[in-house]
């Protein structure tokens, strides 16, 4: 059987006012009218620091690098389709929802959360997300 290789046109989507990839990866890649989101954690893009104190000013730094890399895109959170968050302790699932629930608007994404063990750099969330964008 003859097997031919099929490329896609990828984009990368990258700005300094979200946090730059920690491995090898891109903040964002762009297929067709699909934008695909690698996970933000609270790092500040300007420091490359973690943000710590509560899960409250976690969140809320993880929400403004999703809202950095959003823009890059030329996209907000309307366009969000899907996301994921991981979380170190579902007890803080709440707080989180309430912070979160602020950047949407109905009909808000599907979403799944789930608890892991543990998140890179020791934090204690991290949210990754697709975009989508009539072109």
């Amino acid at each position: 059987m003859n097997q031919t290789t099929r490329s896609i046109d990828k984009q990368q989507i990258s700005t300094t006012a979200a946090p730059a990839a920690i491995g090898p990866y891109s903040q964002g890649i762009k297929v067709g009218n699909l934008y695909f989101f690698s996970g933000q954690i609270p790092l500040d893009p300007q420091t490359g620091n973690l943000v710590e104190g509560s899960i409250k000013l976690e969140t809320e730094r993880v929400m403004a690098n999703m809202e950095a890399a959003l823009a890059a895109a030329q996209l907000t959170f309307d366009h969000v389709v899907k996301t994921t968050i991981y979380l170190t302790d579902l007890n803080n699932f709440a707080l989180i929802n309430e912070i979160y629930g602020r950047f949407f608007t109905d009909p808000a994404p599907a979403r799944a959360c789930v608890e892991v063990s543990a998140l890179p750099k020791g934090c204690n969330i991290e949210i990754e997300w697709i975009a989508c964008c009539a072109d």
